[in-house]
């Protein structure tokens, strides 16, 4: 607040100094009656002037920079400090600029809010992570039965060493689960099919619910090692009894090149496939598998021109780069 005593002794003082360097000639002694008053009264001169700055943290700093510049610059200074107050006083005062700003939700796609559980992007980092909290891991562990099972075994094969013992059980209970699931249609399956008459329809029926078992189990990656090829022969027995009642079939003939193909029969693999487009099944549905079948043979110039016919298609994503790395080779 102004103090008009404080303003009185400011000029007071000034005046003082003045007074005893004039009168006191080219003494020591008026030299420093001088410069102790003008020190004086330049403080005073500071705290009268920071009465009509904005109130801040800062006062000390402002008040010797006031004081300084009131003594380094004998009556022009105190005239600059006084101008200058009052030109910051007269400005308008500044608008402080907030550090957080306060937005509006963005409104929710219906389509988004269907969606539940954790995406499948990211999963396997996520879940992989031995720094996430384990209680986050495990949540997106159980999200992971709302995915088909030949995306979600890999993941849950991925933490079966991982260090967290309550995760290791918990992918292993989940990859039991569903191999269990499986086995028991399969054994189902089975006894029908045992006890079906030869030759019959629900024979045929009971053959490629086998056949289809049997896949899925290789499919959903749930047979490994020996397993998995005893998986795949039976599931190729299968498929040729489905297919003796069914021999215009184009998904059994698909099925029959996958599971030849898989078990290293790459020209038997090349005949199921060409029945199969002969059949009607779409060229995009073949023409991956005849390419991986052409380049396990070592045909590289047919591997270019299949991925060539794909490049005209609208493909899948994820076979861009194979596609653009033979169109280069």
């Amino acid at each position: 607040m102004f103090q008009p005593k404080l303003a009185l002794y400011t000029l007071t003082l000034e005046s003082a100094a003045w007074a005893a360097l004039l009168l006191g000639g080219s003494s020591d002694a008026a030299l420093l009656a001088y410069l102790g008053a003008h020190a004086a009264a330049s403080l005073l001169l500071a705290r009268v002037a920071i009465a009509f700055l904005p109130a801040s943290g800062k006062r000390v700093p402002v008040l010797l920079l006031l004081a300084g510049t009131g003594f380094a610059v004998p009556i022009l200074g105190f005239v600059a400090v006084i101008l200058g107050v009052f030109r910051l006083h007269s400005l308008p005062p500044a608008q402080r600029e907030s550090l957080f700003e306060a937005l509006s939700l963005p409104e929710m796609d219906s389509r988004q809010r269907a969606g539940k559980g954790f995406r499948q992007a990211g999963m396997r980092s996520f879940i992989s992570n031995e720094r996430a909290p384990v209680a986050a891991r495990q949540r997106a562990l159980v999200a992971l039965q709302d995915i088909p099972g030949h995306v979600a075994s890999p993941l849950l094969r991925g933490v079966l060493t991982d260090p967290s013992e309550d995760i290791r059980l918990l992918a292993y209970g989940m990859l039991d689960s569903k191999e269990k699931v499986i086995n028991d249609d399969i054994h189902r399956a089975s006894q029908s099919y045992q006890t079906a008459v030869e030759g019959s329809a629900a024979g045929w029926q009971a053959a490629r619910r086998l056949a289809d078992l049997y896949w899925e189990l290789v499919y959903q990656e749930l047979a490994q090692g020996d397993l998995r090829t005893h998986a795949l022969r039976e599931s190729l027995r299968f498929t040729r009894i489905a297919l003796a009642a069914a021999a215009d079939d184009a998904a059994l003939h698909l099925r029959h090149g996958r599971l030849l193909q898989a078990l290293r029969q790459p020209e038997e693999a090349r005949l199921a496939y060409d029945r199969a487009l002969a059949l009607g099944m779409p060229q995009t549905r073949i023409v991956p598998y005849l390419a991986e079948v052409a380049f396990a043979t070592g045909d590289y110039d047919e591997v270019r021109a299949l991925m060539g016919d794909l490049d005209n298609w609208q493909s899948l994503p994820r076979l861009q780069p194979v596609i653009a790395y033979w169109s280069r080779a």
